[in-house]
């Protein structure tokens, strides 16, 4: 497969970027990855598994003249959806109201995002477009995290161009605090049941 012609990594690998990978030594490697299809382009049972477990993510989106922005989302594990194989969505609800990303997205479509499991060391990138939706409810309704009281506004649905997977190398190993406290809560019910056994064996 030669280079001019569009797969799916040509949304990261442009020509600037395969001119610096040539000069510095890793275009035969990428190039033997584009002859294979390059990344993927649909959401795999891994993928959507990986999105369903995370509490937070990041999205890029940039003005039209090209400014970018990166902005947090967090919520409930799952609160990004998978539509269906091509597309992801999420209820947005208000926030501090700068409106940077709705803003950049109502004129530049193209959208990132950035999502990482500390505690697994894995992170997944996926370039796409995205668009809001603020005149649909039953996709509010679909979209609107369990158990969460907002309101939301709008809803952000990305489509995906391509994904791809980075080597867990310098991500730091980080645990929620949430889960931590459950490791020490069987611990202390382990140490328990150990004193306890212990006792017995005195005892006996």
């Amino acid at each position: 497969m030669t280079d001019h012609r569009r797969i799916s990594s040509d949304v990261a690998f442009t020509p600037a970027v395969k001119a610096i990978q040539t000069r510095k030594g890793s275009r035969g490697g990428y190039r033997k990855m584009e002859e294979r299809g390059g990344w993927q382009t649909t959401v795999t049972p891994e993928l959507a598994a990986f999105i369903g477990a995370r509490d937070s993510f990041f999205l890029a989106t940039a003005s039209a003249d090209g400014q970018p922005y990166i902005q947090h989302r967090g919520g409930a594990a799952g609160f990004l959806r998978v539509i269906d194989e091509h597309t992801l969505g999420f209820a947005d609800f208000r926030g501090n109201r700068q409106y940077v990303s709705l803003g950049n997205l109502s004129e530049n479509p193209k959208a990132y995002l950035f999502l990482i499991d500390y505690a697994r060391r894995q992170r997944i990138k996926i370039w796409g477009t995205a668009k809001v939706v603020d005149d649909d409810p039953a996709l509010l309704e679909r979209l609107r995290p369990q158990g969460y009281a907002g309101t939301p506004e709008q809803a952000i649905l990305f489509r995906i161009e391509a994904w791809d997977a980075n080597c867990p190398q310098h991500i730091p190993q980080l645990i929620a605090a949430s889960d931590v406290a459950d490791i020490l809560v069987e611990r202390d019910r382990r140490i328990l049941a150990l004193e306890a056994e212990l006792a017995r064996a005195r005892a006996g």
